[in-house]
């Protein structure tokens, strides 16, 4: 399975503007089978004004968003993880959705543990999905779960060869990579962490975006200037 991150820069409501993000870092790359986007990354995860509600944004599964994720997925023949504020009944989720070149949905996850400025997120009650993409077994977890995973999610991540950790990350310092590095080498399994990039909105604990490989070491990051890593 060939793998791209894509570490989209912070923006608020511009959602066209990060989809042709995407569209464009795909027409340049056409050797991936799976591309992960950092959490919120469509809409926003914080404003220039710093608020946190993405209530706003909240759509139903086969809303305006998953559609057109759906169909870049499609275009790229790729398998397209892709956050969305998920409205179900009465529930808002902070999600991430696989949209598979067929139109179909791998899975979704609903995040379980929303940070504290996620006032508006319901926690997701399922365990992390592992599902089989190409010749890999992928589980998915989103930023805060990461403090919880050892204890709540040992059986998904050791029944998966891939972690994918879409992040919005905020910490000062930045203590994100060694925690991944001991996960990965505690459960030996790769970690893919696309983490928000500065943008509208300028943070501690952006950028850094990685991978990291069953032994612990970090194998590949995205390189300064750019975007995008594959591997």
């Amino acid at each position: 399975m060939r793998l791209t991150i894509l570490e989209l820069p912070a923006r608020w409501n511009a959602v066209g503007l990060a989809l042709a993000d995407v569209d464009s870092a795909l027409t340049a790359r056409t050797d991936t089978d799976l591309v992960l986007l950092p959490e919120a990354s469509l809409t926003g995860y914080l404003s220039p004004e710093d608020d946190a509600d993405l209530t706003p944004f909240a759509e139903p599964l086969d809303g305006p968003t998953s559609r057109a994720c759906a169909a870049l997925a499609s275009k790229h023949r790729v398998h397209l993880v892709a956050p969305l504020v998920l409205r179900e009944g009465a529930g808002l989720y902070n999600a991430m959705v696989c949209h598979a070149p067929d139109g179909t949905q791998p899975f979704v996850y609903r995040k379980r543990h929303p940070w504290i400025p996620e006032t508006w997120a319901t926690p997701g009650a399922e365990p992390l999905p592992v599902v089989t993409i190409d010749d890999r077994t992928v589980t998915i977890a989103i930023c805060y779960d990461l403090h919880f995973l050892p204890r709540e999610s040992a059986d998904q991540l050791e029944a998966a060869d891939v972690l994918l950790f879409p992040s919005a990350w905020v910490e000062q310092p930045d203590f994100r990579i060694p925690r991944l590095q001991r996960l990965a080498h505690n459960f030996s399994i790769t970690i893919a962490n696309a983490n928000w990039g500065a943008g509208d909105v300028v943070v501690p604990g952006q950028g850094g975006s990685c991978v990291v490989g069953v032994d612990g070491r970090v194998v590949e990051r995205v390189a300064a200037n750019r975007i995008d890593l594959s591997v």
